[in-house]
C-alpha cells in the first residue's frame, strides 16, 4: 500500500470515528441508547418520502389536490382508520403481520392479543409501529387520503366496509352490555 493510500485510509477511519463522536455527543444523555433513534429516523424518512412521491404523482398525473375534503369523507375515513389501525395493531387474526417484529405477551381474548416489540434497531421500530394503533392510524389515514385523491370510489368503498364493521362492533358491545344488565 502506498503512503498516499495509507493516509487516505487513515483519514477515512478518522472521519468515521469523528462522525461517531459527534453523533454520540448529540444523543448523549437521551436514553442510554435504548431507543432505536436511527430506525425511527428511517421510518420518518420513509413516511415523508411516500408523501413526496404522492405529491409528485398527483402533479405528474395532473390530479389537483382537493382544496378541502368534505366532512363526510373525513368522518368516513376517520372511522375506517380507527377500525383498520386497531385491526392491524391488536387483532389475533393479523398477528402473522406483527410476528416478525413482536413477541406474544398474552392473549387477551379470542380476537385480541397483547404483544411487545422485540429485537433491536429497525426490527424493534417496526414492532413499535405495528403494535401501536395510534402510530398505525397516522400511516393508514395518509394512505386513505392519498387514495381519496387517486381512486376516490375505491377508497370510499374500502373505508365504508371498515366503517360498517366499526358500527357493528359498537352495536355488539351495546347489546352485550344490555344483556348483562338484564
Amino acid at each position: 500500500m502506498s503512503e498516499e493510500q495509507t493516509r487516505q485510509g487513515f483519514s477515512a477511519d478518522h472521519d468515521a470515528a469523528k462522525d461517531g463522536q459527534v453523533r454520540h455527543r448529540i444523543l448523549e444523555g437521551y436514553d442510554a441508547g435504548e431507543q432505536p433513534l436511527q430506525s425511527y429516523t428511517v421510518l420518518a424518512g420513509v413516511f415523508n418520502l411516500i408523501f413526496a412521491v404522492f405529491l409528485l404523482l398527483a402533479k405528474g398525473t395532473g390530479r389537483g389536490l382537493p382544496e378541502r375534503i368534505e366532512t363526510r369523507d373525513i368522518v368516513l375515513l376517520g372511522v375506517a382508520t380507527h377500525k383498520l389501525s386497531t385491526l392491524i395493531a391488536n387483532d389475533a387474526v393479523t398477528s402473522f403481520l406483527r410476528a416478525p417484529f413482536t413477541e406474544l405477551q398474552e392473549k387477551d381474548s379470542p380476537k385480541s392479543v397483547e404483544e411487545k416489540p422485540r429485537g433491536s434497531g429497525f426490527q424493534r421500530s417496526i414492532g413499535e409501529l405495528v403494535t401501536c394503533k395510534f402510530c398505525m392510524g397516522q400511516w393508514i389515514a395518509s394512505f386513505f387520503t392519498y387514495g381519496l385523491v387517486f381512486v376516490p370510489t375505491v377508497t370510499r368503498l374500502v373505508a365504508t366496509v371498515f366503517a360498517i364493521v366499526t358500527v357493528s362492533d359498537h352495536l355488539h358491545q351495546i347489546y352485550k352490555a344490555l344483556s348483562n344488565r338484564a
